[in-house]
């Protein structure tokens, strides 16, 4: 009994406690309390083993059932971690930043409403990318879902985490419209027009009267999201496109500064993302086809690979969506664009609606093959990211790309990066990828990680989201006038949860008197 995690003040004979009022209210088979069921909520792609170990998990099946849980949590100040389908893998999936943590698993609520109308859908929390796209394909609905890297996710947890996909959807944030929230206190509240009893605009304006609250609930642990609105694609008349291989990795200040004026100008109003040789490479073979020999990769291997897969030192894929006729026309812009850079590839791709499409997630069709890199190493592999904010421009991108290749290289690591556009910004992807049964590998990850936060912060760019390991040094990079956002999240914190029940130290927000803060 005596390893089993607990939170601050907490006996073995509390948290007993805690277990049974829990089966009492929710039921025997929603609480789960045995080393196996601790064990199956752990991080998988831990960087520390046993730093966020929870002590047990619930999980609620409705509504009243949530708010249920956290009258016992806040009757027991113990604390609840939720999470929507714990998928989140790469950030911490579905473990608690503080152990002894009760994870709140919200993967049984999943009912999926939708107004054909006007494409907007409400979701709940264990609704995967999977189960949206079979409901648009089983009521033959023209619509596309945008989806991520890893589609065993939620569409609710993507979102509230600023995940991205593939199509002109994919900044998942910006299509929110609309949340059911209970809060640290066990009230119910709705966002936006769903404060307005009855109103069938809740999904079609997203601010309503006064605060808009939508944004206040994304990366935060001021409520627990049941219900969420959000916008979908409508099925285009075309797809036309090309995907583009460069030479050199030098090349990455030329694509930037063409495919940024792009995607500001609304040509491409897709998130294309420029990857570099090893996120192609990485889920079409293993490390271990190619050389035996410790440190990162060196030239003569990267150029055996690239040979092998016809793959440049960096690829990029556009697509346009929408009219056939709108796409032709700017289809001609974009390939100029690209030419007079002079790529070492342009491969060609177009669907015309009644067309057999390709399963892609340019297509809105779920995947889950990107996740294939964790093998590359071999072993019982995993990954976190490092990802910077960047603005727009291909001298700032590609310093910072030096800067962090020439790290991989000092660290001994194998470079996986790439440069994701929003509409105005860069968010510089770089993967960890690492074996957890190589030790000496699996030292270097966190002093590796930490001496990326701190080169990047002396130039000015902080991270967008980060594992649980960092949330706390993330947050403390953020410190414009002396942390005043830090003081002002607390504030909210403190405010909304009096008692410091609700998921403690997320995004680097912990309740007044509990935990580390911006001196991380």
């Amino acid at each position: 009994m005596a390893d089993i995690p607990l939170p601050p003040g907490f006996t073995v004979q509390k948290l007993a406690e805690v277990q049974r009022a829990f089966e009492s209210a929710l039921g025997a088979d929603q609480v789960f309390f045995t080393p196996l069921d601790r064990a199956s909520y752990n991080d998988k792609f831990w960087v520390d083993p046993v730093g966020h170990n929870p002590s047990g998990a619930i999980a609620p099946e409705s509504v009243e059932q949530v708010q249920a849980a956290i009258k016992i949590a806040n009757q027991y100040k113990i604390p609840l971690w939720p999470i929507s389908r714990g998928k989140n893998l790469g950030y911490g999936g579905s473990a608690p930043v503080l152990s002894g943590t009760v994870v709140m698993d919200l993967s049984r609520m999943k009912k999926i409403e939708f107004d054909p109308e006007t494409g907007t859908a409400v979701v709940e929390p264990g609704v995967s990318f999977y189960d949206l796209y079979d409901y648009l394909k089983a009521n033959n609905l023209p619509y596309w879902i945008s989806t991520p890297g890893n589609s065993w996710g939620s569409v609710m947890g993507n979102a509230l985490d600023r995940g991205v996909g593939y199509t002109p959807y994919g900044e998942h944030t910006k299509r929110i419209n609309g949340l059911e929230v209970v809060l640290p206190t066990g009230e119910l509240v709705r966002t936006g027009m769903g404060a307005f009893t009855g109103a069938p605009t809740w999904q079609a304006y997203p601010f309503g009267f006064g605060p808009g609250w939508d944004q206040m609930f994304v990366q935060s642990n001021f409520g627990v999201v049941t219900k969420m609105g959000m916008w979908l694609m409508p099925e285009p008349e075309s797809l036309m496109g090309m995907d583009v291989e460069f030479d050199r990795p030098e090349d990455l200040k030329a694509m930037i500064d063409t495919i940024g004026p792009l995607r500001r100008e609304g040509v491409l109003q897709q998130s294309p993302s420029i990857g570099n040789w090893l996120r192609a490479a990485a889920v079409l073979t293993t490390r271990d086809e190619w050389t035996d020999k410790p440190g990162a990769l060196g030239e003569d291997v990267i150029d055996a690979i690239r040979k092998r897969f016809n793959i440049g030192w960096w690829g990029v894929s556009l697509r346009l969506y929408g009219r056939e006729s709108v796409n032709k026309a700017s289809y001609r812009i974009l390939e100029d664009a690209m030419k007079s850079i002079n790529p070492m590839l342009i491969k060609p791709t177009s669907w015309v609606r009644g067309e057999p499409i390709e399963h892609t997630g340019w297509t809105g069709t779920p995947i889950t093959f990107p996740m294939q890199n964790v093998n590359w190493y071999g072993g019982r592999g995993g990954h976190v990211g490092f990802s910077p904010i960047l603005k727009q421009d291909g001298d700032a991108a590609l310093a910072q790309f030096k800067r962090t290749y020439a790290r991989y290289q000092e660290w001994g690591m194998d470079y996986q990066g790439s440069f994701a556009f929003g509409e105005r910004h860069l968010t510089n992807v770089n993967a960890m990828i690492f074996n957890h049964d190589d030790p000496e590998m699996m030292a270097k990850v966190d002093p590796f990680f930490r001496q990326l936060v701190a080169d990047a912060k002396e130039h000015g760019y902080g991270e967008y989201r980060t594992h649980l390991d960092y949330m706390d040094l993330v947050a403390a990079t953020y410190d414009f006038n002396n942390h005043a956002l830090w003081r002002l999240n607390q504030t909210v914190k403190d405010a909304l949860d009096p008692n410091g029940i609700l998921a403690p130290g997320k995004s680097g927000i912990w309740p007044s008197g509990m935990g580390p803060r911006t001196d991380a």
